[in-house]
């Protein structure tokens, strides 16, 4: 690798792509987190759940839905799947031009058009776009195919209700930088969100051992140890048990003192006791990714380096490398990049909680959850 650190890489960008921002630094910082972001969802769509994702979408608290928080990534239950085809003219693609081509039998009474436009004319595409809403649930596009002639989309309706969330936080403290307030308050704020959004309670013992509660038809009430009651939801048909459950992940960065090899900072500490699932991209993770596609790619991953570029010039016009929106040439390499490097890429995550899990296990645990018979649950 040529950049052994996280902090060497900021440096790096710092002065080669952000030296004419006015907090350089903290320009190449955003930066690194939105690569983590990008990293996280190209990762779930290797994992075949681009249908289910949608992305900062306000998840109400487990009873308590006057109160709702926008997460990062929340996975949703299939309830039907269409495909249309639209014209490869070069126009935008838009909320109405999709509705309008849906088969004549779908029923949009109940929802109301949301103007998105999934593809722009200068070739920006809006990932997990949705088009249409009502109480329940979502009409969310995207590209399947695309040929010189035509584009296929597919538009499936969401359930309003995630089976799984995915936060990224990057909150340690840079290089040079005294620890201040903002590092906790941070993780704070999403282990509140995780502790909240799903029918599976945490509660501490006086001896330090973590119990799970969940109720059941908000009758009867479960508890044993938290990982053994996970599982045990996880693994369950019972629709009064998972009704209410959201499984939370969350994807940590380094960016500074989170941890050393002897002892977890509090920041880490606070969010592994949280969320579910904890997981660290490593400092060998990002920086292969940026130097792979950023900084010295091949010719087929060059429109990665192209949109990141983009973004961040003094002169941008259009955002085209974030989460949300994402150069569409830069999508098909990403597509490319991840799944043939999937392995390797899974490879730059560490579990921090639970001790013992491992990335499949993960992997397995969103798939046994998607594979659920929502219609009938929900």
């Amino acid at each position: 690798m040529t950049y052994e650190s996280v902090d060497q890489l900021q440096k790096a960008l710092t002065e080669e792509v952000f030296h004419y921002a006015k907090d350089s630094k903290k320009a190449a910082g955003r930066a690194l987190g939105t690569i983590v972001e990008i990293i996280t969802f190209y990762l779930l769509k290797t994992w075949k759940l681009n249908n289910s994702i949608s992305i900062e979408k306000r998840i109400p608290e487990y009873g308590n839905p006057n109160i709702t928080h926008n997460v990062e990534y929340s996975l949703h239950p299939i309830l039907s799947e269409c495909k249309i085809q639209i014209p490869n003219d070069g126009s935008s693609i838009t909320a109405s031009k999709m509705l309008k081509a849906l088969d004549k039998s779908t029923d949009l009474t109940s929802f109301e058009k949301i103007n998105n436009n999934l593809l722009s004319k200068d070739g920006i595409l809006r990932n997990a776009c949705t088009i249409a809403g009502s109480n329940n649930s979502s009409l969310v596009a995207s590209i399947t195919r695309k040929t010189d002639e035509k584009i296929i989309i597919s538009v499936v309706e969401q359930s309003s209700k995630p089976f799984a969330i995915f936060e990224c936080k990057r909150v340690g403290v840079e290089e040079g930088i005294k620890k201040g307030p903002q590092t906790i308050e941070k993780a704070k704020q999403g282990a509140y969100v995780a502790r909240t959004v799903s029918s599976l309670q945490k509660v501490r013992l006086g001896t330090g051992e973590l119990y799970g509660i969940i109720y059941k038809g908000n009758t009867v009430l479960y508890s044993q140890p938290y990982h053994e009651l996970l599982a045990k939801v996880v693994e369950s048909d019972d629709a009064e048990l998972l009704q209410g459950f959201i499984l939370t992940v969350g994807v940590v960065s380094n960016h500074g003192n989170w941890f050393t090899s002897e002892d977890y900072n509090k920041e880490l500490k606070v969010l592994a006791q949280s969320y579910d699932w904890l997981i660290f991209l490593t400092d060998s993770g990002i920086t292969e990714f940026v130097e792979d596609l950023i900084i010295n790619p091949t010719t087929e991953y060059e429109p990665v380096k192209k949109a990141f570029l983009a973004s961040y010039a003094p002169d941008k016009k259009k955002n085209q490398f974030t989460k949300v929106q994402m150069n569409i040439n830069a999508d098909e390499s990403l597509l490319k990049y991840f799944t043939k490097n999937q392995g390797h890429i899974e490879s730059g995550f560490n579990i921090i909680s639970p001790s013992s899990g491992n990335i499949r296990q993960l992997r397995d645990e969103i798939k046994t959850l998607k594979l659920k018979p929502w219609e009938e649950i929900l």
